[in-house]
């Protein structure tokens, strides 16, 4: 007689196909959940749509620890202070066990450093061209993230939406999902789009499969290092953030170094050029995104006409737009520059205009234009009837290297 303890455990062959039938589905469920989250993003505008786990990118969080070390973040102390939440993912959500990374193209129809040869026109950073992306970009992921909660049923998927304003390294995050490389330029290159990526994440709690990260295509490649005006770029892969004039013009919210105003020429808002010069542009589509769609006021301004813009003009000339954000102190600070490296006298007056602003910032860059523009004889004029009044320091100093050094300085 066989014992009991020794009858043999049998799993019932229906069991086993009902389970591998379960699975069949799940995955089948899950492959067709991904296909229709790329088809929304590509109805919504998205470019690309990646997977990546919700987890550190790796090297990313000791190079960011590294790079806040030297001090190139500048005046930006929020990137310090909110290291630990960048670091990872789970961090801002512990729930996350997915990021869907996405991207947006706005390839420009031009070359935007084709502005920088018209002197007496300001160079706006194509990004800054129209709409504030961040309202574009973030309605249409709420929108994408409302999809994904719906289609996921009957699983009770959870989800939050983060663009650029959020403590988030999205650069890394994107390249670990594959939606292009880190460039020695730092930015995120894509082999379908160039260097013209809008980036965007949602994170979820749903377990999606990650997609493999992108290969560097860089090579030997030193194009965006040798075309940064301010040599910007230690190293390759390394931005020091206070030789860049991205940096100087919209995040740096004082004087602009003396070292660095003629280099920015007539750039007023951001920098293009490590950009526009990656040979993998080559492949970039013109952004197609109607609501992103360039303002012709904005391709390349008069100076003379934003020199003359008071602080209701400033607001609603650049309302909708990011370049609201740096106020109107700190743009007629880079208009004044820009107006002291056009070389045309005709601007002059428009300098002049700065000299009554009642922002120093302002003040003090217009009498540095000034220097750049006026004859010795018309600063003489101009120090007798405004130095007297002048109070703030740096504008006195300002004044005094314009009365004595060459129009070159």
């Amino acid at each position: 007689m066989v014992r009991p303890d020794q009858v043999p455990t049998v799993v019932p062959h229906f069991a086993e196909r009902a389970s591998a039938g379960r699975e069949r589905q799940s995955e089948l469920r899950r492959s067709r959940l991904l296909s229709g989250l790329r088809a929304k993003a590509r109805e919504l505008g998205f470019g690309l749509c990646r997977i990546t786990a919700a987890a550190p990118p790796p090297g990313a969080a000791d190079g960011l620890a590294e790079w806040l070390a030297t001090g190139a973040q500048g005046d930006m102390a929020w990137m310090a202070e909110t290291f630990a939440r960048r670091a990872d993912p789970k961090t801002l959500w512990p729930e996350a066990r997915s990021v869907i990374a996405l991207a947006l193209n706005y390839g420009p129809s031009v070359d935007p450093r084709d502005a920088l040869a018209h002197k007496d026109r300001g160079a706006i950073s194509v990004y800054a061209r129209h709409r504030d992306y961040h309202d574009v970009i973030k309605g249409r992921l709420k929108t994408l993230a409302a999809w994904l909660v719906v289609a996921a049923r009957p699983d009770r998927a959870q989800v939050k939406v983060f663009v650029d304003t959020a403590p988030v390294m999205e650069k890394p995050l994107a390249a670990a999902a594959g939606l292009g490389w880190q460039g020695k330029h730092t930015n995120l290159v894509s082999r379908e789009f160039g260097s013209w990526l809008f980036l965007g994440s949602i994170f979820t709690d749903l377990a999606l499969t990650p997609d493999a990260p992108e290969a560097d295509h860089c090579g030997q490649c030193r194009a965006c290092l040798d075309a940064c005006p301010t040599a910007a770029f230690p190293a390759p892969y390394k931005l020091d953030a206070r030789r860049c004039i991205s940096y100087l013009t919209i995040e740096n919210q004082g004087a602009i170094a003396p070292e660095f105003r003629s280099l920015i020429g007539n750039r007023i808002y951001g920098c293009d050029d490590c950009l526009a010069v990656c040979p993998w542009n080559k492949f970039a589509q013109v952004g197609r995104e109607a609501k992103l769609a360039q303002r012709d006021d904005l391709a390349a301004p008069p100076l003379a006409e934003l020199a003359a813009l008071d602080e209701a003009g400033f607001r609603a000339r650049f309302a909708g737009g990011p370049i609201k954000r740096i106020g109107h102190a700190r743009f007629l600070r880079n208009v004044m520059i820009a107006i002291g490296n056009s070389g045309d006298r005709s601007l002059i007056g428009a300098a002049k205009s700065g000299l009554a602003s009642p922002h120093s910032l302002v003040r003090a860059m217009a009498v540095w234009a000034l220097s750049r523009l006026a004859s010795q004889a018309e600063l003489a004029a101009l120090a007798e009837r405004f130095m007297p009044r002048e109070r703030d320091d740096q504008t006195r100093e300002e004044w005094r290297m314009a009365l004595n050094s060459s129009p070159e300085r």
